[in-house]
C-alpha cells in the first residue's frame, strides 16, 4: 500500500488533537486579535490639488469625489483630517500661469506656498509633504526644463527642483517629495536644502515611478498632461523590476529619507521587494488616480461594494510592505476605519 491508496484527509479526522486554522476565523473578534497586517487612519495621506482664488472648488470628472481647491477650502478640508486621525496630507499645485522654465513653482507666492502658510498656522499638527515636480508648472507639461529637440535636461532641471524644495521649506513643508525621477534630484535637493539650513526637512522620494498608463485622471487634476511625447525617459518601464531597485539604491545614497513606489496595485512585487531591500526606511504606495477612479466606476456602476474594496486594496498595500499610502479614498477609507471600532 502507498501513501496514496488512503484519503489523506482521514488520518485528519480521526486526529482529535488536528490543527484547524477555521478555528480562529470563527468570529469577527477572533479575525480581528490574529490578524497579521492593519490599516489605519494614520497609515493614509490625502491629497489635495491646490489652485488659485478664494471660495473656489473644481470638481475633477474623472476623479468623482475629489476636487481642485483654492487655499482657504484646502484650509477647511485639513481641518476634518485631524478628527478622522489622518496625520499628513500632500499638496499639488496648479498656477495661475505656465511658462517653459515653471517659474511659478518656486514663487514665494505660489499657491503650494501659500497652501503651506496658511495649514501650518491652522492645522500644524498635520504632516505637510509637497510635490516637487515641474509637470504642473510648465506649459509643455513635462517634468522639467527641455532642449529644443524636446529631451528633458537633467542637470539643469535639478537646479530648478531644488529651488523648489527651498521654497516649500521656507514655507513651512516637513517632507518635499520629488517626482520626477529626474537622475540625481535626491542629492541635489539635500545639498540644496543642508546649505540653506534647512536640514530638518525631510525627502520622501518617488524613487520608483513606473511609466504607467494609470495617470490619467491625475493629469486632469493637476492639470499637466504632456503637450507632447512622453514620460518613458525619466520614467521606470513598466516590465523592470530590478531596476526598481537600482533606482532605489541611488536615492538611499543620496540621502533620501523614505521612499515610494507609484503606482500601487500592478506594481505590489515591487513594494515587497523594496521593502525587503530597504528595510531601515519608511516606504510608501501610491495607490494613484487612474486606481481610485476605476473603484469609483465600478461602485457607481453597483458592480462592486466600494467600502470592502477600498479597504482590501488598502490592506493588500500594507500588507505588500508599504508603511503608509497615498490614497485619493484616504478620507472615506478613515471614516470606515472608525465606524469598525
Amino acid at each position: 500500500m502507498t501513501q496514496f491508496d488512503t484519503d489523506p484527509l482521514e488520518a485528519l479526522r480521526l486526529r482529535p488533537g488536528a490543527r484547524r486554522p477555521r478555528r480562529l476565523r470563527r468570529t469577527p473578534a477572533l479575525r480581528d486579535l490574529v490578524r497579521e497586517t492593519t490599516l489605519s487612519p494614520d497609515d493614509l495621506v490625502q491629497p489635495f490639488f491646490v489652485i488659485p482664488g478664494s471660495g473656489v472648488r473644481k470638481p475633477i470628472a474623472s476623479m468623482p469625489g475629489i476636487d481642485q481647491l483654492s487655499v482657504d477650502l484646502v484650509v477647511d478640508e485639513a481641518r476634518a483630517l485631524g478628527p478622522l486621525g489622518i496625520k499628513a496630507a500632500i499638496l499639488f499645485g496648479i498656477p495661475e500661469t505656465k511658462d517653459a522654465f515653471g517659474l511659478e513653482s518656486h514663487a514665494e507666492d505660489g499657491v503650494v506656498q501659500q497652501a503651506i502658510r496658511a495649514l501650518k498656522e491652522t492645522s500644524p499638527d498635520l504632516v505637510l509633504v509637497t510635490d516637487v515636480c515641474l509637470c504642473e508648472y510648465t506649459d509643455h507639461g513635462h517634468c522639467g526644463l527641455l532642449e529644443d529637440s524636446g529631451y528633458l535636461l537633467n542637470d539643469e532641471t535639478l537646479e530648478v527642483l531644488a529651488r523648489i524644495a527651498i521654497s516649500h521649506a521656507q514655507a513651512g513643508a516637513d517632507v518635499v517629495a520629488p517626482s520626477g525621477m529626474i537622475d540625481g534630484m535626491v542629492g541635489a535637493i539635500r545639498a540644496a536644502l543642508d546649505n540653506e539650513g534647512l536640514e530638518h526637512v525631510a525627502i520622501l522620494s518617488y524613487a520608483v515611478k513606473y511609466a504607467s498608463a494609470l495617470y490619467g485622471p491625475f493629469r486632469e487634476a493637476a492639470e499637466g498632461a504632456p503637450a507632447f511625447g512622453d514620460r518613458r525617459t525619466h520614467q521606470l518601464d513598466p516590465g523592470n523590476a530590478r531596476e526598481a531597485l537600482r533606482e532605489a539604491a541611488l536615492d538611499v545614497e543620496e540621502g533620501a529619507d523614505a521612499l515610494l513606489v507609484k503606482p500601487a496595485l500592478g506594481y505590489l512585487d515591487v513594494v515587497r521587494r523594496v521593502h525587503e531591500r530597504f528595510p531601515e526606511l519608511p516606504l510608501a504606495a501610491y495607490n494613484v488616480s487612474g486606481e481610485y477612479a476605476m473603484v469609483k466606476a465600478a461602485a457607481m456602476s453597483g458592480w462592486l461594494d466600494e467600502r470592502p474594496a477600498v479597504l482590501e486594496l488598502l490592506s493588500a498595500m500594507r500588507r505588500a510592505g508599504a508603511d503608509f499610502i497615498v490614497t485619493y479614498h484616504a478620507t472615506d477609507a478613515a471614516r470606515w476605519l472608525q465606524e469598525s471600532v
